[in-house]
């Protein structure tokens, strides 16, 4: 056979295998880990809306139209992100929903408009939806400054600031509510932990894979006899309810909240950018400008849409990349199909119901091995860069203690302008753009044409044999 011939021949078998990122799996397997995923993101997509519509004063109905909206909007978000369609996108196993960086400059706009504050925060959310869009061909470029030194670093920091959420989970999830810390909860996050990692060690195959549900589970069903599950909540909710467009009003467009929404705007797409890069590494799918294009399209087109349902910005959920990480199911249509378990929720309140019946210390106790997981990808990915050059040890050093100091201190960067520390109070988003800068300034600035440390990887995989980049690039 010639050289030609079994090149062609390899050719062939590369283009057969299915990437982990494209498998189906069989419907129960996969309505196991979608409904997974569906209780790993759910406390994270109902507390904006929570919070928002009780400092917006609403009534018990108009707070299960706003929750609703929430889930609805980001079933809708997830099926984007996962299936996708035009160049909109990424096509990963990417999980879309509310983001919690919306909740501080919309109280804002609710402490001074009071009333009329919804249809003005849907208004501005609309704008900053069509933006996003727009510059999402321009914003995915970023791609380029994040070699594995930088990626490494956002990767770690996304780990570890979401570590302290699911210590407060753990203690109640409301520092303000009777029992915050007590050794119940504390209890009911230990007990669901060591069933997870029970099952996880002693699990085989499938199994194995949904032990963070079984954990759940377990978590559930000991809190009943303690009293810390409400049943009764779910006879006020309805059993099917439509989504109604602007159900608090006519949007209202103001230049202030507009850039407000446009700041956090840009701050989620920092971190669906680094969330992309991080599942990437993960799914080993790395991501390049398109995926990250496509995405940021699809966050974009899912908040407009959101701006018209009574949703609000959407970004990526980090906590479900450490369940990919941990389960090792890579599979995009596994989540799609949590999309749907989401939109089905939005639909049926009392559904949604359901899932909230698991308390916040068993999400607590789950989090730990979920979250923690984020952060050994991080840790992974590290070990790609050469660290033993001593500027690459300083930026990640450096990054990692900018990124740190927010959620240790949530106030530590309030004396700034209120735009400035707005970006910087997210952790990641501090810790991202620091990165970037010093692996500019280190790597890149006076450096003429000469290969940074951190990028010599990326050369050696271009220098591999034409049968390795097809291989690569099916895969």
């Amino acid at each position: 056979m010639s050289r030609r011939q079994d090149v062609e021949r390899q050719t062939e078998t590369v283009e057969t295998v299915v990437h982990p990122v494209d498998e189906m799996l069989p419907p129960g397997k996969m309505a196991a880990v979608a409904l997974q995923h569906v209780a790993t993101m759910y406390a994270g997509v109902a507390a904006p809306p929570l919070i928002i519509g009780g400092a917006a004063g609403l009534t018990a109905a108009q707070l299960t139209t706003l929750l609703a909206a929430a889930l609805f909007v980001a079933g809708i978000a997830t099926l984007l992100q996962t299936l996708g369609f035009w160049k909109v996108g990424s096509r990963l196993p990417f999980v879309n929903g509310i983001s919690f960086a919306t909740v501080s400059p919309i109280l804002a706009v609710v402490a001074v408009r009071h009333g009329a504050a919804l249809p003005l925060i849907f208004g501005s959310t609309i704008v900053a939806g069509l933006c996003c869009f727009l510059f999402a061909p321009v914003f995915c470029r970023l791609v380029r400054f994040f070699p594995p030194v930088v990626s490494g670093t956002v990767i770690t920091l996304i780990g570890v600031s979401l570590l302290p959420v699911a210590g407060n989970w753990a203690q109640g999830g409301d520092a303000h509510a009777r029992g915050y810390g007590s050794l119940t909860n504390l209890g009911l996050a230990a007990v669901t932990l060591l069933s997870v990692l029970l099952f996880n060690r002693f699990l085989t195959g499938f199994l194995q894979r949904i032990s963070i549900l079984f954990g759940l589970l377990v978590g559930t069903l000991a809190a009943i006899p303690l009293g810390r599950i409400d049943f009764h909540a779910l006879r006020s909710l309805p059993v099917f309810e439509l989504p109604h467009p602007f159900a608090f009003g006519a949007p209202k467009f103001e230049a202030a909240s507009i850039v407000a929404m446009l700041v956090v705007m840009v701050v989620s797409m920092t971190e669906s950018t680094a969330d992309m890069i991080a599942l990437g590494e993960v799914v080993e799918r790395p991501v390049d400008d398109r995926t990250v294009a496509g995405g940021l399209r699809a966050d974009g087109l899912a908040t407009a849409f959101g701006g018209v349902f009574n949703g609000f910005i959407c970004t990526a959920f980090a906590q479900n990349i450490g369940l990919v990480a941990l389960t090792k199911i890579r599979s995009r249509y596994v989540v799609a199909l949590s999309g749907c378990f989401l939109i089905l929720m939005g639909l049926m309140p009392v559904v949604g119901g359901l899932v909230s019946l698991v308390p916040q210390p068993v999400l607590g106790g789950a989090g730990v091995m979920l979250f923690g997981t984020v952060a050994v990808a991080g840790i992974r990915t590290l070990g790609k860069a050469d660290l033993s050059a001593g500027s690459n040890a300083v930026i990640v050093a450096v990054s990692l203690a900018f990124g740190i100091f927010p959620i240790a201190y949530p106030d530590f960067y309030n004396a700034l302008p209120q735009q400035v520390a707005t970006i910087l109070s997210s952790g990641i988003s501090a810790g991202c753009l620091l990165a970037v800068t010093l692996n500019l300034l280190f790597n890149h600035l006076g450096r003429g044409r000469e290969i940074p440390p951190a990028y010599v990887p990326e050369a050696q995989i271009a220098a591999l044999g034409k049968v390795d980049q097809l291989s690569e690039h099916a895969g």
